[in-house]
């Protein structure tokens, strides 16, 4: 048991400053509008998937339904977001980034891409292997905690 508290504790360090490093790097785009993670976090995945609905990001995220609609609405009215209805059901939300939302997350995208690429270019072949297989698992156990909250 001793083994998996101090996996569980090393999980939570080795991501959390991996995240923090690579938006100290890069920086994370949207600094100056001083945005909660939360909020951070959905325009990500509406850049990542434009035309989401709002459930869909709220379940993508692992959120309450209302938690996420409260953050469109904010960032629907600070102009970061759209929403318009949608085409083949009018009570569906769809999302988009506007106009200098969607350069800010390109730019900020294409330079973590660029500096993760570098990272790996210094890495040999068994860490290559051994990244690939813990991504895997990574993968799995955010499967099984997104499993746990439905």
């Amino acid at each position: 048991m001793q083994v998996k508290t101090d996996l569980a504790a090393e999980v939570f360090r080795v991501v959390g400053r991996f995240r923090r490093q690579l938006r100290r790097s890069v920086g994370r785009g949207f600094d100056s509008a001083r945005l909660t993670e939360s909020q951070s976090e959905l325009l990500w995945l509406v850049g990542r998937k434009p035309g989401i609905s709002v459930s869909a990001a709220a379940a993508e995220l692992g959120l309450v339904p209302n938690t996420a609609s409260t953050l469109v609405s904010k960032l629907v009215s600070r102009g970061l977001l759209t929403r318009s209805v949608g085409a083949s059901d009018r009570r569906v939300g769809e999302l988009a980034l506007a106009g200098p939302t969607q350069h800010i997350v390109d730019a900020s995208r294409a330079a973590r891409r660029v500096l993760l690429s570098d990272v790996l270019d210094e890495l040999d072949d068994d860490q290559i292997e051994s990244l690939a297989k813990g991504l895997e698992v990574l993968n799995t156990m955010t499967q099984l905690l997104q499993e746990r909250r439905t």
